[in-house]
């Protein structure tokens, strides 16, 4: 018996490289800033053009990560995966069977409430992101300790007698 298997990965069923990418390509880019931030010092004075490049790339990422990668993921939901208010999650062995439906599970669940759940949580991994970011961005340079020595009221430093 020959068993036809498609080798090619971007052929398979639920494979999605709008989605994936565009994933990718936020999540990656909103790392980028971890680099960035170790690089340049706290009080460093900004430019009007750096403000404006880096309001226009946090900007574009914002776009890609809370507008096209959810709405990818939606339209992959629904187009390729059929996931619609019609089609009722039993689960395995029938366990999630709503009970209008002669099962134990206490309320009817679709295949369309976890395509929302799927979006929701994309929604919570950037907003953690987000979140983590601004933590580094904000704290980058405190813990580093400083290399100057303790100057007496004259303005000398402070060294210590043998």
């Amino acid at each position: 018996m020959l068993i036809a298997f498609e080798t090619n990965v971007l052929k398979w069923p639920g494979m999605n490289e709008a989605f994936l990418f565009s994933f990718i390509l936020s999540t990656a880019g909103a790392l980028l800033v971890l680099p960035y931030a170790k690089r340049r010092p706290k009080g460093t004075p900004t430019s009007w053009g750096e403000a404006m490049l880096a309001s226009v790339y946090v900007f574009g990422l914002m776009f890609v990560a809370f507008g096209i990668v959810p709405d990818k993921f939606i339209a992959h939901a629904d187009a390729e995966l059929g996931w619609n208010k019609n089609l009722i999650i039993y689960g395995p062995g029938d366990i999630f069977k709503p009970q209008a439906l002669g099962g134990n599970f206490p309320f009817t669940m679709s295949y369309e409430a976890v395509r929302d759940i799927v979006v929701v949580v994309i929604h919570v991994w950037y907003f953690g992101l987000l979140i983590f970011l601004w933590s580094v961005w904000q704290k980058r340079g405190d813990g580093t300790p400083s290399k100057e020595l303790a100057t007496s009221s004259f303005g000398r430093p402070l060294v210590k007698k043998s």
